[in-house]
């Protein structure tokens, strides 16, 4: 058996080990983009206030410095991080706690 026969034998093997037992394919699950967002904080305001928000205004919003940041999917809050610099000046969340299952439900 040739090297590529190799590959494509345990090619064939990973994508039927994939698939669960009630039929769905797992890497086409695992393939689905979905859209993360990491909450700063928010804050309510009226609408005469929000016309007048100009240049340089500051809105209050409900976090304190120092304060966990939300990780959303899809609205749900799944962990809570912390803001981190990476390469080339770009900001990124170190996770810093995964919110229980539990806890998920009861926010929904």
């Amino acid at each position: 058996m040739s090297e590529e026969d190799t590959q494509a034998a345990e090619t064939s093997e990973e994508e039927t080990s994939s698939v669960s037992l009630d039929g769905i394919n797992q890497n086409v699950v695992k393939s689905i983009p979905i859209t993360l967002n990491v909450e700063v904080g928010k804050t309510k305001l009226k609408l005469k206030d929000l016309m007048a928000v100009a240049q340089g205004t500051v809105l209050e919003l409900d976090r304190s410095v120092g304060e966990l940041m939300d990780i959303k999917v899809n609205n749900f809050v799944i962990a809570k991080g912390e803001v981190v610099t990476v390469e080339n000046n770009k900001l990124g969340i170190r996770v810093l706690e995964i919110v229980s299952p539990m806890e998920r439900i009861r926010e929904g």
